[in-house]
């Protein structure tokens, strides 16, 4: 077998291979979790005390209102609700809740001691206001819950963006579990990760997926957050401390932070906005997760976050990094695209070779490299380009599935560029521009079979992409088109060369 043919055949097996990637992924991998919406209680170990608190009914007793979100804090001191305002979020017409019907809710306390725990369940919490308003500074709560002589206080402090600071005090000691709450329930798929991230204050990372939850205790932790694909309710605190994980009736994950003495921790409820979590503490930039590549998205995020900035327009920012992206790759494509076109143009002299000593592979091989190096053409040129193309593409895929900043994100005729194009008019456009820049790139198949599969690769990609993220499928056109131009003006500089040698003699 010739280098020609090892060329195709990577380059082949690599466009196959890309699809079958997404496709699996996109379709197969992470089956739907099934999400049970009844209350439930949490399993014991010598780190967390079984209770039972389907039965107990609680009422609101504050409500705190910002431009952005509605809280209510129910009769045990805990947030009972936290409702998005913002009609970007609505979902079948309603405002978003982000508060799991599921257990724990957020500012839940559970103690160690049975009894205490059973009078905590049953003791009615006071606040010391009904209603708060969130303008532009901060405002607090104190929240009251007297239990048989031990005083439980919440000082909470509700700000614009959704932070809440809180200050827990206890008029004498005894352990106790405090949960961030249990992840939101929002937006859970078969293709995002959901479930309990623990960052500890050497910058280690423990994510529990939903389904995979085992008993854990982790020390020196930072953060505790739950958290589905665009939602997160979190903890955080510059102090380590030790966090608790327990499985519910699913093996999904819950967390809660035990201590035994006061505790002050900031809080976070809504989507996973990089800037806003990125206002509070840099250190809460990694409750973002995009699953497998997240150190390459991230920061390709942030590259795409910037040109955003500066367009105003997540459509055009989309844009810019594929032209970014084609000039960083420049000096390498238009090798590779110099490569295949003196591959056709030595393609007689390629198939004379192969005629004369098809019996002698090893001479075969010896009188091609030779071939390819007195015309200086690069066999494996072509293919580079694409392989370095695979990373940035993927990492496009990821952050659309995950960066919340694009739900909703209009561009011309498309609504939201995180989900698929509901007119399918891109997915045929990046059919049409993969078949065109087929049609002008050189080739020199010697096996029928792979030309066939090469040609059926725009219906295919077409029809895969018609359910991917619009934003995916705009970047992945424009790369074509782009690509389209370059190989015209690569195919008329070789023309021009051709003819002016031609000329010479």
């Amino acid at each position: 077998m010739n280098t020609s043919d090892n060329l195709r055949r990577i380059i082949i097996a690599t466009v196959i291979s890309f699809v079958f990637f997404f496709a699996y992924d996109y379709f197969v991998l992470q089956p739907q979790m099934k999400i049970n919406e009844t209350n439930e209680s949490i399993k014991t170990t010598k780190e967390s005390t079984k209770i039972t608190t389907s039965n107990v009914t609680t009422k609101t007793i504050a409500t705190i209102e910002a431009k952005n979100y509605e809280i209510k804090i129910d009769s045990l001191g805990r947030i009972s609700s936290f409702i998005l305002k913002q009609n970007k979020f609505n979902k079948d017409g309603k405002h978003l809740e982000l508060i799991s019907s599921k257990l724990p809710k957020p500012l839940e306390i559970r103690f160690e001691n049975q009894k205490l725990n059973e009078i905590a369940f049953k003791s009615e919490a006071k606040a010391n206001k009904k209603y708060l308003k969130i303008l532009n500074s901060p405002e607090s709560l104190v929240i009251t819950q007297n239990l048989n002589g031990l005083v439980v206080k919440k000082i909470v402090t509700f700000y614009p963006n959704g932070r809440y600071d809180l200050k827990l005090k206890l008029s004498k000691n005894a352990t106790y579990y405090i949960s961030p709450g249990y992840r939101p329930n929002v937006a859970i798929d078969q293709l995002t990760i959901h479930g309990v991230l623990v960052k500890k204050a050497d910058g280690t990372l423990d994510i529990i997926e939903d389904g995979d939850a085992e008993i854990k205790s982790i020390n020196d932790a930072i953060i505790a957050a739950g958290f589905d694909r665009y939602y997160t309710t979190l903890f955080f605190s510059k102090t380590p401390f030790k966090a608790i994980i327990t499985p519910d009736e699913e093996k999904n994950p819950v967390v809660f932070i035990k201590s035994n003495k006061d505790l002050d921790l900031i809080g976070y409820i809504g989507p996973k906005y990089v800037d806003t979590l990125r206002s509070i503490d840099l250190e809460l930039v990694d409750v973002v997760q995009y699953g497998v590549g997240t150190f390459f998205a991230r920061n390709l995020f942030l590259l795409l976050d910037f040109l955003y900035k500066i367009s105003h327009n997540w459509g055009i920012a989309i844009i810019l990094l594929v032209i970014l992206v084609r000039i960083v790759l420049f000096p390498l494509t238009f090798k590779g695209m110099v490569s295949m076109y003196k591959l056709k143009e030595l393609a007689p002299k390629m198939k004379e070779i192969q005629e004369r000593y098809k019996n002698d592979p090893q001479k075969l091989q010896m009188h091609m490299m030779k071939l390819y190096k007195e015309h200086n053409a690069n066999p494996l040129g072509g293919c580079l380009p694409l392989l370095l193309q695979i990373p940035i593409f993927y990492g496009i895929y990821k952050l659309l599935l995950y960066s919340i900043e694009l739900k909703g994100a209009h561009f011309l005729w498309i609504d939201d560029l995180s989900s698929m194009d509901p007119y399918f008019i891109l997915p045929v456009l990046m059919g049409i521009s993969m078949y065109v820049h087929q049609k002008l790139t050189p080739t020199n198949f010697q096996d029928p079979m792979q030309e066939k599969i090469f040609k059926l690769l725009p219906v295919i990609f077409t029809i895969m992409m018609a359910t991917f993220p619009a934003g995916l499928v705009l970047y992945w056109t424009v790369n074509n088109i782009l690509s389209i131009l370059q190989q015209v003006i690569i195919n008329k500089i070789m023309e021009s060369k051709k003819y002016a040698l031609k000329a010479k003699k």
